[in-house]
């Protein structure tokens, strides 16, 4: 993996300017600290740092085609390169190195944009045409790797990250509330929006072409599924037998196809236990596991990990987060995460990269998006059962089923049936295409009150919900209500959430490469094809995915409650000592600074959380700490700048430098 940056000035005679370049550059050096190089020509500079994982000896960019008209910097994998390779040898292509970055270019000189759909990866790129003077950016279907832009008259920029742009001069720092609107909805801002006005995130399976001030923006992909009822494959046994081996195959590429040493996540759940024995049966190489574990036995999963270590015989390390740990290496946290976070969880998955790097590893496989892809989360058996009242909202034996939800929860349904009732009885219309999410979506706009009037005005002129659900494709009133939610869930969850604030950014903070089974295309494909009760069977989630590794994975395993991926919110920043930048930033003087929330209302809710030190807080008090806190830090660090990160000269030595000044 690696950070990519650039700029594209339209003025004549006016080139980009290296020190602009290099100080975008200087601020993406944690995701490429191996090597680094730049091209530059009258029109555009191109910025790369390295995180090398394939071909360590002469894979270094930016790179060219072999008449040095095509430039590229990318950040990923192609993991069918070596196909790939092959076919376009055949087509006459000649390579001068060995990696998966020359294949890109060589596949656009010979497919063109349609080049996309022909790789199995995770990417973010862009290409550069010296003769058409054309940039063309690409990201992956699912959005796993970032790509950001923005335009200053006549200057556009691009960069793997939002913090490379804020350092650009001319770029303005200040809160967009449309962007804030959707994070205090959905947990993350979605593509094209982020939190930064006037900067934009390319959407997943998109491609942008730039040229003479314009940005074209198009699909190459679409996430899909077929009409209920109409799914080709009606048997179980083959489906299984189908979703097993795609699974491995897709398991093998991203185990295989590297020239480093590959490790796995295992967290105790089915997902990464699936893919840890995958690796461990059907390849050659020696397994080396990691794990995050907690202090507070209401978040740990150290039992289940430990059933799966022995069962594997694997090189195990693991690391134990405390409510110290997490509120001190929060602001850390947002910093690379770059958006408010509603809950702690990216914290330690920070400390977990952090492990995996101090362990001399580079890569990691793990198990994010079994859940989206297989229907495992409990906001799709909620749905089914909200579904199953909405045909006689007053039946109280209907409503026994609610005690199914969340029994992992502290406040679960179970312990609090009337209040379960009038929560997940309200806006009971299955046909509405938000039907799933209305209730999470709801909970989480709690966080809106504690802002200032006049962004709650702000906020009130928006409408995120209604704007994601005209997203949907035409063809979505035709799905099952499994397929609308996980289209729902990918689009506003997986992408901008899972995969970016606590999957990329959290990894490549320290360096580390994520890979992901579950995602590949041909199992995207693959279960988005099957009939739903397939993946929810009654409330049973992931059945098929069970079904097809039940001999690799522990019962114990196999048939244990569901319970998420979680860690503590509000009591990690109340451990019982003293968080300096919490209480500098809570402060009324800096409330009123950052102009977001409303300082008394700061007060009365940080007041509230240190009188029972962050515990037995509801979930909605959660997340409005979360927000507070990661919001003001959000503030400090990108908009005051108060460490004078993006303000101070940044030195970078430059490995590789490739400068076209031709004076015509």
């Amino acid at each position: 993996m690696c950070g990519i940056c650039g700029i594209l000035k339209n003025k004549a005679g006016h080139p980009p300017e290296v020190d602009h370049l290099k100080r975008m550059m200087a601020l993406l050096r944690h995701r490429g600290p191996d090597s680094s190089g730049y091209y530059r020509d009258h029109h555009a500079a191109l910025g790369h740092l390295r995180l090398s994982i394939i071909d360590l000896a002469t894979g270094d960019q930016p790179l060219s085609n072999e008449d040095s008209s095509l430039w590229i910097v990318f950040n990923g994998e192609i993991f069918n390169y070596l196909e790939l390779r092959r076919e376009l040898i055949d087509h006459g292509h000649q390579f001068r190195t060995q990696s998966d970055t020359e294949v890109i270019v060589h596949a656009y000189e010979q497919w063109g944009k349609d080049c996309f759909t022909r790789f199995n990866g995770q990417w973010a790129l862009a290409l550069w045409d010296t003769r058409t003077r054309e940039l063309m950016l690409s990201r992956d279907r699912v959005g796993i790797r970032p790509l950001y832009y923005t335009q200053i008259g006549d200057t556009f920029l691009f960069a793997s990250e939002i913090k490379s742009l804020l350092s650009y001069p001319e770029v303005p720092r200040e809160f967009d509330p449309a962007g804030l609107a959707e994070t205090f909805t959905f947990w993350s801002p979605i593509a094209p929006r982020t939190v930064f006005k006037g900067i934009k995130e390319l959407q997943p399976g998109h491609i942008g072409i730039y040229k003479d001030r314009n940005l074209n923006i198009k699909p190459y992909w679409e996430l899909t599924f077929p009409p209920a009822g109409t799914e080709k494959i009606q048997n179980e046994a083959e489906a299984a037998e189908r979703l097993r081996d795609t699974l491995i195959q897709a398991a093998k590429l991203r185990f295989e196809r590297s020239d480093v040493p590959v490790g796995a996540y295992l967290s105790g759940g089915i997902d990464s236990s699936v893919t840890a024995a995958v690796i461990n049966r059907y390849t050659d190489a020696p397994l080396k596991t990691f794990s995050i574990r907690f202090e507070d036995s209401e978040f740990d999963e150290g039992d289940y990990q430990q059933t799966m270590i022995e069962r594997l015989g694997t090189d195990h390390s693991d690391i134990v987060a405390t409510y110290q740990d997490i509120g001190n290496v929060f602001p850390d946290v947002v910093w690379h995460a770059e958006r408010p976070l509603l809950r702690t969880a990216p914290a330690p998955m920070f400390l977990l990269s952090r492990l995996v790097r101090n362990s001399n590893f580079k890569v990691v496989v793990t198990g994010e998006g079994a859940d989206e892809i297989l229907g495992g989360y409990d906001l799709f058996r909620e749905a089914k059962v909200r579904q199953f009242l909405s045909r006689d909202p007053s039946s109280a034996k209907r409503a026994e089923i609610l005690s199914q939800l969340y029994p992992w929860m502290e406040r679960s349904p179970e312990k609090a049936p009337a209040f379960a009732r009038s929560f997940f009885g309200k806006n009971l219309d299955p046909s509405d295409p938000g039907f799933s999410h209305h209730p999470r979506c709801n909970a989480t706009m709690g966080v809106q009150l504690l802002c200032t009037p006049d962004m709650r005005n702000a906020f009130a002129e928006l409408d995120p919900i209604r704007g994601l659900i005209n997203r949907f494709p035409t063809a979505h009133q035709s799905w099952d209500l499994l397929c609308r939610s996980q289209w729902l869930e990918i689009t506003s969850l997986l992408s901008p959430y899972i995969l970016s604030a606590q999957g990329d950014r959290m990894l490549m903070a320290n360096s580390v490469e994520g890979r992901f089974p579950f995602i590949d295309p041909n199992v995207i494909q693959l279960a988005n094809s099957l009939p739903a009760r397939y993946k929810l069977f009654a409330l049973n989630e992931k059945h098929l995915l069970k079904n097809a590794f039940r001999d690799l994975i522990p019962q114990s395993i196999l048939n244990r409650p569901k319970k998420p991926y979680r860690a503590p919110d509000a009591a990690s920043f109340f451990p019982g000592t003293k968080l300096d930048w919490l209480e500098f930033l809570t402060s009324e003087s800096q409330i009123k600074n950052a102009n977001l929330f409303n300082p008394k209302a700061v007060t009365t809710m940080v007041n509230k959380s240190l009188k029972n030190k962050g515990t037995q807080m509801s979930n909605t008090d959660n997340m409005r700490m979360v927000a507070i806190a990661s919001s003001q830090l959000l503030h400090d660090h990108f908009i005051a700048d108060s460490n004078g990160k993006f303000d101070a000269s940044v030195e970078l030595e430059v490995d590789t430098i490739i400068e076209l000044l031709i004076t015509k």
